[in-house]
């Protein structure tokens, strides 16, 4: 079973450069070795102080969150920062 990834904003043109539009690019990686979101940043050539905001399963997640199959991942580029750290405690595995 894959990892699903929602990829939001300027995010998404790291998959597709020509992409327009709104809407997210939703991807499902199949990656045994992507065991956090560190890795999973790393599979999608991503780097760590692009990303702002991060949500597994709909809770707010950080870069050492345990991810596994059947999950889904929605990564917010830093253009798009909310809130959210400041209402929200992040959830981390060590």
């Amino acid at each position: 079973m894959p990892i699903y990834v929602k990829l939001f904003g300027d995010l998404r043109k790291k998959i597709d450069p020509h992409i327009s539009g709104t809407d997210s690019v939703r991807l499902e990686i199949n990656a045994p070795e992507v065991d956090r979101i560190s890795d999973l940043l790393k599979k999608l050539n991503i780097n760590e102080n692009e990303v702002t905001h991060i949500f597994v399963n709909g809770r707010y997640a950080g870069l050492k969150k345990k991810i596994q199959n059947g999950e889904t991942v929605a990564l917010f580029p830093r253009n798009m920062a909310l809130l959210y750290k400041w209402y929200f405690t992040r959830e981390e595995d060590e």
